[in-house]
């Protein structure tokens, strides 16, 4: 895919790229890539067990060096994400794993993850309310702009970065991550533009499935 109007880095997917997985996908974003895998539903341990309802895990690893607490809010913000498309009741007392390896980080690697692990329950044929697309955008310290998917020499000069997440059903936001300052103007005007940009990563998903099947 091509960049579009709003400045998205090209993108590219594989899937069906592990065998042990139920699903998987590798997801590219520019430079940023990253792998999901995704098993279930299997069954649950005690301590993790919901009775009415599928439990959900999530495994971030980092390309090199020990988990941290980065890595660990990487893997709430994927699990509430992937937890809120999924028909979760469908399958009691139960566990879906999802485990994202990261490859490259080049900016976004977050939005890279959740869209990651998204075409991955997609390819694992678990029942879905709908899917999900991550969007990341900064402001800019000197001109002021939105930058839509910046990489990471872009990032040096942000002084606010957004990751928005939206349903593909209303658009509406699933999560949220902001860090710098802004105002609220600007966490508008970025909404705005990232949930426009969300639309191109519908738009592949749905060209990506077509390779497998005939409807999305």
């Amino acid at each position: 895919m091509t960049e579009n109007n709003y400045s998205l880095r090209a993108m590219n997917c594989e899937m069906n790229l592990l065998s042990m997985p139920d699903g998987s996908a590798m997801f590219m974003q520019g430079n940023t890539c990253v792998v999901a895998g995704v098993y279930g539903p299997i069954e649950a341990k005690l301590q993790k067990m919901i009775h009415d309802k599928a439990s959900i895990e999530v495994v971030f690893t980092p390309i090199k060096g020990p988990p941290s607490i980065d890595g660990r809010a990487k893997e709430l913000y994927i699990k509430d994400s992937c937890e809120s498309t999924l028909i979760t009741s469908l399958h009691p007392s139960t566990l879906i794993s999802i485990n994202v390896q990261e490859m490259q980080d080049d900016g976004g690697l977050l939005a890279c993850a959740i869209n990651a692990s998204c075409i991955a329950l997609i390819n694992s044929n678990l029942s879905m309310k709908f899917t999900i697309a991550a969007v990341h955008c900064m402001i800019d310290k000197d001109s002021k702009a939105i930058v839509i998917d910046p990489d990471e020499l872009q990032l040096q000069n942000a002084k606010a970065t957004f990751m928005f997440a939206f349903d593909s059903v209303r658009k509406d936001i699933i999560c949220c991550n902001a860090n710098g300052r802004f105002n609220e103007q600007e966490l508008l005007k970025a909404t705005d533009k990232c949930r426009d940009a969300s639309k191109h990563i519908f738009d592949f998903y749905r060209d990506i499935v077509k390779k497998y099947a005939y409807v999305i």
